[in-house]
């Protein structure tokens, strides 16, 4: 379960690389962004949910309970704001010339793992910081 964190953990310095041009643009254009309450919070959940993963790399990396706690944090604004844990497979059909047709597949698989992800972070929770009380 250890070396899955860390799969985890490299998982989000990926998002964090595809999601840095995202970032980028938002903050240098924000005043030209339209005035709507939807786009100011869409934007202002996307750059928390962008410095969280920070915050979840670094402590999944090192195998800490905070970097498992930020990703229970994260998990429902992954699936509204689309920040997934594998979501770079759905840039592959664009690198192979292979148009739209793919995006819908991968977007499903996208999701689903992030769900099974979920479940795996459960398990290493448990079993990396469940305490054994023996008894006296």
């Amino acid at each position: 379960m250890r070396s899955l964190l860390k799969i985890f953990a490299l998982l989000d310095v990926v998002s964090i690389v595809f999601m840095a041009p995202q970032i980028w643009t938002m903050v240098v254009h924000y005043n030209e962004m339209p005035d709507t309450e939807l786009l100011i919070l869409k934007s202002v959940f996307t750059i928390l949910i962008f410095l969280s993963l920070f915050i979840s790399a670094i402590g999944l990396f090192r195998q800490k309970k905070y970097g498992l706690v930020t990703y229970y944090i994260q998990f429902p604004f992954r699936l509204v704001l689309w920040v997934f844990s594998i979501g770079f497979i759905t840039f592959l059909p664009e690198l192979f010339n292979k148009g739209d047709q793919w995006f819908g597949a991968l977007f499903r698989i996208c999701i689903v793992a992030e769900f099974f992800r979920c479940y795996y972070t459960v398990q290493a929770h448990r079993e990396m910081f469940r305490k054994v009380v023996l008894p006296q």
